[in-house]
């Protein structure tokens, strides 16, 4: 998947609402949208149509013979209607979700009205789109005077190349730096998930049901929180826990992650909002530095500031980022278990 906000429509396929987000991405609307609003705000009303493929048939000179063209069986394209691209090829029993189709699908999970629609957008040239909603209320932790306030995001991403289910999880974002927890995305299992097969609309229901998960999720991850900012650390726990999320590897130079090891140490004691008094040297700020690290302090590929953020969002969402941000929620949830 390429890295990027996808520019295929000749514009960048997506928007926010509020606060310029974190990734610095997108075309500010100023009202929250609905489900409908986001698909035309971020440029996402275009369909998928599932087309045929063929090969050419040739002989061992390379010259066309027979009819020429074949067709193969078993398989189809993905194709964008707007702009003609192939997004992937699947098989037969797969089924197109429709961008239309999936945000609606968020609106009976959520509930109209229930939520607000902050960001939406698409990667690549349409192959991963993403809608973004806030719901009501927020996670605060205080201590000695402190308040930290995490607000309660949902996040629905489908994909139109096979390489993934639809899938809508909890991403919980720290105010104080935007930091994108992904605590769902760990062993917790706190998510669903939709294959692309059978029969799409029978699973509503099933999801509906499954949405009291998000209520459960964060009043669970709110008695953690606030258990992980009451742990204190000593300096060689840290580094101990530091250790765990950012393991040695064979095919990474030793040199290169106790460069990342040093980073990552530095943001837990001197990170936005860990300076503060009842949050430094807890597991709350150890959790909360490794987050700000793979959010903002890891380079981005490509060689603009637009191509390294969105590669930025894209791994902490979907990629390698947001494995590294799992494995420090499970590792900060064990130090307090």
């Amino acid at each position: 998947m390429a890295h990027d906000i996808s520019k295929a429509s000749g514009r960048p396929e997506m928007f926010y609402v509020g606060e310029r987000p974190w990734h610095g991405l997108g075309t500010e609307l100023q009202e929250p949208a609905t489900a409908a609003e986001a698909i035309a705000a971020a440029g996402l009303d275009w369909e998928i149509e599932e087309r045929a493929i063929y090969w050419k048939v040739m002989d061992d000179k390379q010259e066309a013979v027979g009819k020429h063209l074949r067709m193969i069986t078993g398989h189809h394209a993905n194709v964008r209607q707007d702009t003609g691209a192939v997004l992937g090829v699947v098989g037969e029993r797969y089924q197109v979700i429709q961008n239309r189709d999936a945000f609606t699908f968020f609106d009976h999970v959520v509930g109209q009205g229930q939520a607000v629609y902050h960001t939406a957008g698409a990667l690549g040239v349409g192959e991963r789109v993403w809608i973004l909603a806030k719901l009501p209320g927020d996670i605060v932790i205080k201590k000695h005077g402190t308040e930290d306030r995490t607000e309660k995001f949902l996040l629905l991403s489908n994909s139109h190349n096979g390489w993934s289910t639809l899938r809508m999880f909890f991403t919980p974002i720290r105010v104080v730096c935007q930091n994108t927890l992904n605590a769902a995305l760990g062993k917790t299992g706190s998510g669903i998930a939709i294959r692309h097969t059978g029969e799409i609309k029978s699973k509503v229901a099933e999801a509906q049901r499954a949405l009291g998960l998000a209520v459960r999720f964060y009043d669970d991850m709110t008695q953690l929180a606030q258990t992980l900012a009451g742990k204190a650390m000593k300096p060689q726990q840290i580094e101990a826990y530091v250790g765990r999320v950012f393991p040695s590897r064979k095919d990474e130079p030793s040199s290169r992650i106790q460069h990342v090891r040093r980073d990552v140490l530095e943001l837990i004691e001197h990170g936005k909002g860990n300076e503060a008094v009842g949050i430094r040297g807890t597991a709350w700020a150890a959790l909360n530095g490794v987050v700000e690290y793979v959010d903002h302090g890891r380079t981005g590929r490509g060689k603009t500031a637009e191509e390294k953020a969105s590669s930025r969002l894209e791994s902490a969402w979907f990629g390698y980022g947001a494995t590294i941000k799992a494995r420090a929620w499970d590792a900060a949830v064990a130090l307090v278990k």
